[in-house]
């Protein structure tokens, strides 16, 4: 019988050192998403079932995992660990807490998700949008009674890390790094166009004037108008509110405008 004294003491702290870091593997028990109702569904994710189930056959080819080895997520355990991300804000291990998997799961299920939702853009992103233009222009006209309008416009900034890379370019007016998206939307909220390459001190006007939906306006390919705030030029296709505007006409046309961007044009033209 070796006497354990007789082992090499390094190997021996080694061993130690290998036990006191080695971890059992625990696999946290997998939710299932379709067992609970609209309500909790939408508080959490902001789609119902059928949406859930929907964008699952969407995206299946693009996020599902390969193989079912060691206990790989389903594909709508994928697709609900983004949604939730997206909708929350959280941060990841809060995001993991909530879904019964850990930080870097979420990390690479966010990123998946994203690259898949890139390849349908083009798809699902269309302008002047899937409508005809003559229903567009009633439902913009049934929200303010303001005619010939196509689309909202508008840009937000999105915060990101300082990058590595011109760093000074993605600091906006507000001293935080951000990027800044250009929207156009429809009267039902639905997106048509989005511009999000400029980093955050580009402002909302050169984004549009650079943009190739300015260029198509232009060259008179849309028969309509946008609305947009007062950080963008006034145009032939693109309505702007009065700044000062006297009482009458004026006051009803800003009243109309910004009814039918959703709310009051208050906001600093520089946002």
């Amino acid at each position: 019988m070796a006497c354990p004294f007789d082992d090499d003491p390094v190997d021996v702290e080694a061993q130690i050192i290998r036990g006191f870091f080695r971890r059992e593997r625990v696999i946290r028990p997998r939710i299932d998403v379709f067992s609970f109702p609209n309500d909790y569904l939408k508080e959490r994710y902001r789609f119902s079932k059928d949406s859930l189930i929907y964008l699952t056959h969407l995206l299946r080819p693009h996020i599902a995992n390969v193989t079912n080895r060691g206990s790989a997520l389903r594909t709508e355990n994928i697709l609900c660990i983004s949604l939730r991300f997206f909708a929350s804000g959280h941060f990841l291990y809060n995001v993991g807490d909530a879904e019964h998997v850990g930080k870097a799961t979420v990390c690479r299920a966010v990123r998946t998700v994203c690259l898949a939702l890139k390849r349908f853009l083009h798809t699902f992103v269309q302008f002047p949008g899937h409508k005809p233009l003559r229903v567009i222009k009633e439902e913009f006209h049934r929200v303010a009674v303001f005619p010939n309008v196509i689309g909202c416009i508008d840009g937000t900034h999105i915060p990101i890390k300082a990058p590595s890379v011109n760093e000074g370019d993605y600091v906006n007016r507000k001293s935080i790094h951000s990027i800044n998206v250009q929207v156009i939307c429809e009267a039902t909220h639905i997106i048509t166009n989005v511009e999000a390459k400029w980093p955050g001190s580009v402002h909302d006007a050169r984004i549009f004037r650079e943009s190739s939906l300015c260029q198509s306006f232009q060259e008179g390919q849309y028969n309509g108008y946008l609305l947009g705030d007062r950080g963008y030029p006034c145009l032939p296709y693109l309505m702007t509110p009065y700044p000062e505007p006297d009482p009458g006409p004026q006051t009803r046309f800003n009243l109309a405008h910004n009814t039918g961007q959703g709310g009051d044009d208050h906001r600093d033209p520089e946002d």
